[in-house]
């Protein structure tokens, strides 16, 4: 059974500078128990034409300030785990698939970069190239530095930590460190 918060727990809780709890944001199609989200979280939906896709929240997440959870129109999920931090200013694209999984920590300004567009196209326009992506799979208990970049079609593994200001542009072993550029 869940205990109710108080008045008292929730001033506390902002003098810390824990994000507040919130029953879900729009864009969002399910979040779980104990949902927090600061302020400027937001996530692009463009239209919900696929009756699959979505952004799915577990419990005990907590997003901090100016998060964005990209999705597009992809026929694709953004799927969030419990107990997963994901810190100021992170960028988390699922428009090419992303998953992260239980108890993973995503610092300050990461980017998790599912998609982009072809570069090979029929067009010289790059802006005008389709969207291309592969799925990012962060395996439970990870953590993503601050200021690192994931990109298409890594899987992080379990316990794995990925240094802060990395560039990942390939699978990364379970319980292994790395860092640099390419990490």
């Amino acid at each position: 059974m869940e205990t109710p918060l108080l008045a008292d727990d929730i001033v506390s809780h902002e003098r810390t500078g824990w994000p507040p709890f919130v029953s879900g944001l729009d864009g969002i199609d399910r979040v779980g128990r104990n949902f927090r989200a600061g302020e400027g979280v937001s996530a692009f939906r463009t239209a919900n034409v696929y009756p699959e896709a979505g952004i799915y929240i577990g419990d005990d997440v907590m997003l901090f300030d100016r998060v964005r959870l990209l999705l597009g129109d992809a026929d694709t999920k953004l799927i969030i785990g419990s107990r997963v931090g994901v810190n100021l200013g992170a960028y988390l694209s699922g428009e090419g698939g992303l998953k992260i999984d239980d108890d993973v920590l995503i610092g300050p300004y990461a980017m998790l970069l599912s998609a982009g567009h072809e570069i090979h196209s029929l067009t010289t326009l790059i802006s005008q190239a389709p969207i291309i992506g592969a799925q990012i799979h962060v395996e439970r208990g990870a953590w993503i530095g601050a200021g690192s970049v994931v990109l298409p079609g890594v899987t992080v593994g379990e316990g794995a930590v990925v240094g802060a200001g990395s560039i990942v542009v390939s699978d990364v072993e379970p319980f292994s460190i790395v860092a640099g550029n390419p990490a």
